[in-house]
């Protein structure tokens, strides 16, 4: 198979975060939401209108997901926390407070549950988690033994979740059925001196695209694991991409700037890539 390499991509938001992550479509407001985990910001961007908005969150945050009935879910430092769509309401639907541990990448399953992951800020093997919550604030450890619980994806007919706990290198595929997951296997390794994996999305075709941090690109694997493209972008630390606007086919990936002594003007910025391929509807929290 041939892999294809592109280096076309545009600056929808200029920005200078320390650690842009988790893009996400919010389909019913027309906006993309991603944040600043490490500078505590949550940004949404129009890209019909170019509008956009910041908000400074009481602690870091790892995720921001759509809620069914508006509003917003949020992956934070001590927990997971539901923001009502006047962005006024607050309050905790799992707190648990872990010294040393804050919120990292989540992802809103097919039936609507949370699937949040954790990590510990010095990164130590086994002290994150993937839980899943559901909107009656009821939460079950999926995965215990995780380094830095990172991109979590669902294939279109949801009977395969793909996983990354970012130090193994390597993007897991499980069995999906009724909110249980089995099974767990390498779906691709990425090779030395190629980066990190980091958050992922799922396209239309099944193909499962993947940001490298420390590899400063996008790539794509097909369903059977096969590398068929490569998005090579400037600054190395690419920290997740996901599928937005009104056709979800342009691909938006987040980068950081956090650790590097001379970041490239685009570091920490949110890029975007036309027309890249097909994405799917993303659910929206169930709660």
């Amino acid at each position: 198979m041939t892999t294809t390499h592109t280096t076309r991509y545009e600056v929808a938001v200029r920005a200078q975060a320390a650690l842009g992550e988790g893009p996400t479509w919010d389909a019913a407001a027309g906006r993309l939401l991603w944040l600043d985990i490490l500078g505590a910001r949550l940004h949404a961007y129009d890209p019909a209108t170019g509008r956009r908005a910041v908000r400074v969150t009481d602690q870091h945050v790892g995720a921001a997901k759509p809620r069914a009935g508006g509003g917003l879910v949020l992956n934070l430092r001590d927990g997971v926390a539901l923001l009502d769509a006047d962005g006024e309401g607050f309050r905790w639907l799992h707190h648990e407070p872990v010294p040393g541990r804050r919120a990292n990448d989540a992802a809103v399953a097919p039936d609507g549950s949370l699937w949040a992951g954790t990590m510990r800020y010095d990164e130590a093997p086994g002290g994150g988690t993937l839980s899943r919550l559901t909107g009656d604030g009821t939460v079950e450890v999926v995965l215990d033994d995780v380094a830095v619980s990172n991109g979590t994806g669902w294939s279109p007919d949801g009977r395969l979740m793909y996983y990354v706990d970012s130090p193994t290198r390597r993007v897991d595929v499980l069995d999906h059925a009724d909110g249980r997951v089995s099974g767990r296997r390498p779906f691709v390794e990425i090779e030395e001196g190629a980066g990190f994996p980091d958050g992922l999305t799922v396209d239309a075709d099944g193909c499962v695209w993947v940001a490298l941090w420390d590899g400063g690109a996008v790539r794509r694997y097909t369903p059977a694991g096969e590398l068929d493209r490569v998005i090579v972008l400037p600054t190395p630390r690419v920290t997740a991409c996901a599928f937005g606007g009104a056709d979800l086919t342009d691909l938006y990936v987040t980068t950081a700037r956090v650790g590097l002594d001379a970041p490239h003007p685009v570091a920490g910025s949110l890029l975007v890539v036309p027309g890249a391929g097909k994405g799917v509807a993303q659910p929206a929290f169930a709660g």
